[in-house]
């Protein structure tokens, strides 16, 4: 018989194991408004798919579907076929397509439409009777942020947004999350007046790549690094999101946004979260959002933001081997002053980070698409070498590649093959598609599963967007009583005015 100690002990490696074992979603729907939208086609529906073909869905769950078309549950179910076919990333399965088709319902309305909110809860009722989704719903507002209080409204005054102790309700968000600090404390009030903090899940893809979370990996898993990360060894960091495309047909939601807004308020900034952060307790959700709280309380502007920061607008030029126009060229864009470049540079008020700039930056039409996050290292205090054998060394950096060539880059100075003592640069590299048979999953695919578990790891709350906000709003005041952006062209790396801004400390960008 065995003892007192040996029946309560646990076995740590099944315990490892268990940990290991795929999360999959309990009996649930999900309600996507604006199902009739570009990201419900490309991305929502094909991840949903892709969910159900990993076998990551209950059979129970429904895809529910709320626009102003006149569709019945076929025609969804064929929009949302046609979706699949095209965007999703694994391969078409006939047995997971079917058994996915069954928990189709579309409801047709408008967002002002007791009627139509009415029949969806109709709906609801149905699938938690028929399909058994237990009455745990999470929204989707793949809407405009205007609409947001009217679909907020809609779901308390019809009670879908009403939790119970056996049930839970979700709301998902989609960016910008407001346009400055006022307007997103507005927005935070009007989503929580309905929704509690903790069921509410603002979307930022970028923290659902595989590359983003490996930074949390490389970082506290590795004692290599673990000294090399801080203001002792580091010069400055660079985190670059460089788009080639330009921005014909989308003067609708762009202009009047601009580059500042749509990727520094929220991708890049969190992305410095997650590279300045100190080590969290634990990884659970509340331990990591504190940590990334702390860090974007003590993040300033470098001043003065005349010489710090720098915007510009793409003019014509050349993308590839394709002539393309400038921005007020396109459709839309005649009279713009919205900037298609940003770059700023922020200091982070910290013991590891002191001294030490972030130059944070993107654009479009820029010389090819990019995302990477660089940590720039100090030269050697000493080099005992005559100028003439290091001539051809650089500094070293840890560049982690986000996309699209997925890994992580050490450059670091070695010795030329010869007689002679020659110093130049060479790379150690790490590529995902390289060392893992397995694609990673699509950012949405990662995100809609956890919204689905109650996973709120990867999704900023009210406070880290509140703070980023305080961040960016006076480089926007300051932009906007100074007249129009810079102009740069098109295929090249931004305007003169950002590589001013580095060399002024005797920096220069990084060229990926």
């Amino acid at each position: 018989m065995a003892s007192a100690v040996e029946s309560d002990w646990v076995n740590p490696l099944r315990d490892s194991r268990d940990k290991r074992l795929p999360r999959i979603a309990g009996p649930c729907s999900l309600v996507i408004f604006g199902v009739t939208g570009d990201l419900a086609r490309r991305k929502l529906m094909p991840a949903v798919y892709d969910l159900a073909n990993r076998g990551l869905l209950p059979p129970s769950f429904a895809l529910v579907g709320f626009a102003r078309r006149d569709w019945d549950n076929e025609d969804f179910g064929q929009v949302v076929h046609d979706a699949v076919r095209q965007h999703a990333r694994t391969p078409f399965r006939e047995e997971v397509w079917e058994r996915l088709a069954e928990g189709f319902r579309f409801v047709q309305g408008s967002f002002d439409d007791d009627a139509a909110f009415d029949h969806l809860v109709a709906t609801l009722t149905e699938l938690d009777e028929q399909r058994g989704t237990d009455g745990n719903h999470a929204f989707y507002l793949s809407i405009p942020p205007k609409a947001f209080p009217t679909v907020c409204g809609q779901l308390r005054r019809s009670g879908l947004s009403h939790q119970a102790d056996n049930r839970w309700r979700r709301v998902v968000i989609e960016k910008p999350f407001g346009h400055d600090l006022d307007s997103a404390r507005e927005l935070n009030t009007i989503v929580n007046s309905v929704f509690p903090e903790d069921s509410v899940f603002r979307i930022d893809h970028y923290l659902g790549k595989e590359t983003v979370q490996n930074i949390l990996a490389l970082r506290f898993a590795n004692q290599l690094f673990d000294t090399l990360w801080s203001s002792h060894y580091i010069d400055h960091v660079q985190i670059t999101m460089a788009e080639d495309i330009g921005l014909g047909g989308r003067a609708g939601y762009y202009d009047g946004i601009g580059a500042a807004r749509d990727v520094i308020q929220n991708h890049l900034l969190q992305l410095l979260a997650l590279v300045a952060m100190e080590e969290p307790v634990s990884f659970e959700p509340r331990e990591l959002q504190a940590e990334k709280i702390k860090v974007l309380s003590a993040t300033r502007n470098i001043l003065p933001l005349s010489e710090n920061t720098a915007r510009g607008q793409y003019g014509p030029g050349w993308q590839g081997s394709q002539q393309v126009p400038g921005l007020v060229d396109e459709e839309g864009f005649a009279d713009s002053t919205t900037e298609t470049y940003a770059a700023i540079a922020v200091e982070v008020n910290s013991r590891r980070w002191a001294g030490v700039p972030f130059y944070l930056r993107t654009g479009k039409r820029l010389g090819r698409r990019v995302t990477e996050i660089a940590l720039v290292y100090k030269k050697a205090p000493h080099l005992p070498f005559d100028a003439t054998m290091t001539e051809e060394l650089g500094e070293n950096a840890l560049v982690i590649r986000v996309q699209p060539d997925e890994g992580i880059t050490l450059r670091f100075g070695s010795k030329v093959p010869g007689s002679g003592m020659q110093v130049r640069d060479v790379n150690m590299d790490f590529s995902y598609g390289q060392s893992f048979t397995e694609s990673s999953p699509e950012a949405y695919e990662r995100l809609i599963l956890d919204v689905l578990l109650g996973e709120p790891s990867l999704f900023p709350v009210s406070a880290e967007v509140e703070l980023s906000w305080k961040i960016l709003d006076p480089v926007l005041e300051e932009w906007a009583a100074s007249g129009k952006p810079d102009t740069y062209e098109s295929g090249k790396w931004g305007p003169q005015s950002a590589d001013e801004m580095m060399a002024r400390t005797g920096r220069a960008w990084r060229r990926p």
